[in-house]
């Protein structure tokens, strides 16, 4: 047996803890319904203005990050890209979202569209507080 040192992990060695881990939590669970989704904005020359990402696992859709550029922030486009990812976990019969942000992103913006506060971290990023919001969606 060896115990390696901390550094930067292999494809093949990220896919053999994924596997360990999914077989363990699948032992309590049964086989879990996953699958990540992508939305993008793009501009009339196709180049990308603004996207969401997320993920569907244990009935949840996590998401993982939305970003629209300046030059289009204020069009309602992080709006429609939300409702969008929402309707496709409807969609997939999965009504929980959750997801993180922080003091100079977005938080104003979740809770006007109905997410709300459920943790706060404090120093993360150092000087910043990240927000951990959740939607229950059909309600």
């Amino acid at each position: 047996m060896e115990l390696t040192k901390p550094l930067p992990p292999q494809d093949d060695d990220i896919e053999a803890l994924r596997t360990g881990l999914t077989k363990f939590n699948e032992s309590f669970t049964g086989a879990v319904f996953r699958e990540k989704i992508s939305s993008f904005v793009k501009d009339d020359s196709g180049k990308i203005v603004g996207g969401i990402l997320g993920e569907i696992n244990w009935n949840w859709m996590y998401i993982q990050g939305l970003w629209i550029d300046e030059s289009v922030r204020n069009d309602g486009w992080g709006l429609k890209l939300l409702s969008q990812m929402e309707e496709y976990a409807l969609s997939k019969t999965t009504t929980n979202i959750r997801l993180e942000t922080t003091t100079f992103q977005a938080l104003g913006f979740y809770v006007k569209a109905g997410y709300s506060v459920f943790g706060e971290l404090a120093n993360m990023p150092d000087g910043h507080t990240c927000y951990f919001l959740q939607k229950q969606l059909g309600i």
